[in-house]
């Protein structure tokens, strides 16, 4: 399924379902420990991905298995307000 401004229907997503955040940022370390901070107990695995062709901005690979739409959503916008956190996909 292609999603796309005209898509009319959301996907179907069975939970629980492993989950997967593309996490960037610029200081490597401040964003593998934000990682772990908003993860804290939950089982999760992280590998750093890639470093932007200037430099500037390093990508984290970051899964887990959420239960809900509602914990993928509520670990998506942890993501996305963290300050060392510049972007999440």
């Amino acid at each position: 399924m292609i999603l796309d401004k005209n898509t009319k229907e959301k996907p179907e997503i069975n939970y629980p379902t492993k989950w997967g955040f593309k996490i960037i940022g610029k200081d490597k370390d401040k964003i593998e420990e934000a990682i772990k901070s908003i993860f804290g107990d939950k089982e999760h695995s992280c590998k750093f991905s890639n470093v932007s062709k200037n430099g500037k901005f390093n990508s984290f690979s970051a899964e887990c298995v959420v239960d809900s739409e509602e914990e993928r959503d509520k670990l998506y916008k942890a993501f996305n307000e963290h300050d060392d956190i510049n972007y999440v996909i």
